[in-house]
């Protein structure tokens, strides 16, 4: 696991979610086109073959009483757990808020934006055996401090049972409308609309690969989040670091999938032979271990570096969804951190208490998109409108240098439509 910074595993890890669109491009291009031409009846085909539940007689959407029975149901302990998250989240997102605004450049001349909420946003929130509480808080709570009208949740649901804790916090949330369907066709339908599911403005959250392409073929028709891979971390750490809590962060990730990456960077060779040590010493006590076990082996590795310096270096150049810094001083280290999802600062941060609890959305760029993308915000749930205006008197004063440019591009309609008002003043 103790590499260098030229092996070539660093570049497996980095390529690891490369994929073969082509494998399943097809069948997810059938089936949104499917969903676009047969409505609720190619939902209901789907939703038998995959999840082995007949929306057709039992229905497909999930009542407010069903998500409001599951809240009520849930033990007091979660309950205060998942309401002091909420509040977290929600305090955190209104200080994303964006403001409309204006100012007057010149006498006549008014400039600004206007910022306005989405009408109307569709979840994804993963099912099966998959269990995402946290997901929904994270998706639904910044577009509902955004002022989004409706919020709609699609989840696969195997027999039709969708997962109690998932119901819950769906009604902590505040969701509008939930419907028992996944997959690409789930996407479909939120994108084109069916008779039973409403079209929205934007697509959010994470899903299987199905998802993620359904996801990026539609983008365009609506927006969507981003295109997320597999859960990555990686963890900066000097000879101040605990090599137990470094390897507990590392299999944090590992649990995942066979697809995550866990990876540590440090200048100090003995402590990535204690973490590598203390890696698999852990594993063995992991109830997901099989899982964990392929992801460190594959996608794991302890890059020991020259110094620190090197290590920002190769940290920058990953771009990674999760960072931690445990090191001296993680707070003036955190300066040379051009590039990476969310940022962890010091040993007792470490990456569940953002997945979960402290405020920032855990839907992250993976990747090496980081030197793109942002974390899901309340910033997403809003879009911007340029304001113009401009006083008779000060379109006059413009209106020689607006004449030259729409010549210059041999738009002269452009041109006669500023030029028509200075002979209508005269």
């Amino acid at each position: 696991m103790i590499i260098r910074k030229d092996d070539k595993k660093l570049q497996d890890i980095l390529n690891r979610g490369e994929i073969l669109e082509g494998e399943y491009l097809q069948t997810v291009l059938d089936i949104i086109d499917n969903v676009k031409k047969n409505g609720d009846k190619a939902l209901a085909d789907y939703s038998l073959k995959f999840d082995k539940y007949d929306i057709a007689s039992n229905g497909m959407e999930i009542s407010k009483g069903e998500m409001k029975s599951a809240w009520d149901d849930l033990d007091d302990e979660l309950k205060g757990a998942l309401e002091r998250a909420k509040a977290n989240v929600v305090s955190f997102n209104e200080k994303q808020l964006e403001n409309t605004w204006m100012y007057e450049k010149t006498p006549g001349t008014f400039l600004g934006q206007k910022v306005t909420a989405l009408e109307s946003v569709g979840v994804y929130v993963p099912g099966g055996k998959a269990v995402y509480p946290s997901s929904v808080l994270m998706n639904v709570l910044p577009a509902k401090v955004a002022g989004v009208d409706e919020i709609i949740m699609v989840t696969p649901a195997t027999g039709g049972e969708v997962n109690k804790v998932v119901l819950a916090a769906a009604y902590l949330a505040g969701v509008d409308r939930g419907f028992k369907i996944g997959g690409a066709q789930a996407v479909a339908a939120l994108a084109y609309g069916t008779e039973t599911v409403p079209r929205v403005c934007k697509i959010v959250g994470p899903g299987n690969i199905y998802v993620a392409l359904a996801k990026k073929m539609v983008f365009g028709q609506v927006d969507i989040d981003m295109i997320a891979g597999p859960s990555e971390i990686l963890i900066v750490a000097d000879s101040t670091a605990d090599a137990d809590y470094v390897a507990a962060d590392m299999l944090s990730q590992a649990e995942h999938d066979e697809l995550a990456s866990a990876i540590v960077v440090t200048d100090d060779m003995e402590l990535a032979k204690e973490i590598e040590n203390s890696v698999y010493a852990q594993l063995e006590e992991l109830p997901k271990k099989d899982i964990a076990r392929k992801s460190i082996e594959r996608f794991g590795a302890i890059i020991v570096t020259d110094d620190l310096a090197e290590a920002a270096d190769i940290t920058n150049e990953i771009a990674v969804e999760h960072l931690e810094l445990c090191v001296a001083n993680p707070m003036e280290y955190m300066l040379k951190i051009r590039n990476a999802g969310a940022i962890f600062l010091g040993s007792n941060t470490p990456e569940p208490v953002g997945d979960y609890y402290a405020g920032p959305n855990h839907v992250l760029p993976t990747g090496g998109t980081a030197k793109f993308f942002s974390p899901l915000g309340t910033y997403d749930f809003q879009k911007k409108s340029s304001i113009i205006y401009y006083s008779k008197e000060q379109l006059m004063a413009d209106m020689d240098d607006i004449r030259i440019l729409s010549e210059s591009e041999e738009l002269i309609a452009h041109r006669n439509s500023v030029v028509i008002r200075k002979e209508d003043s005269l």
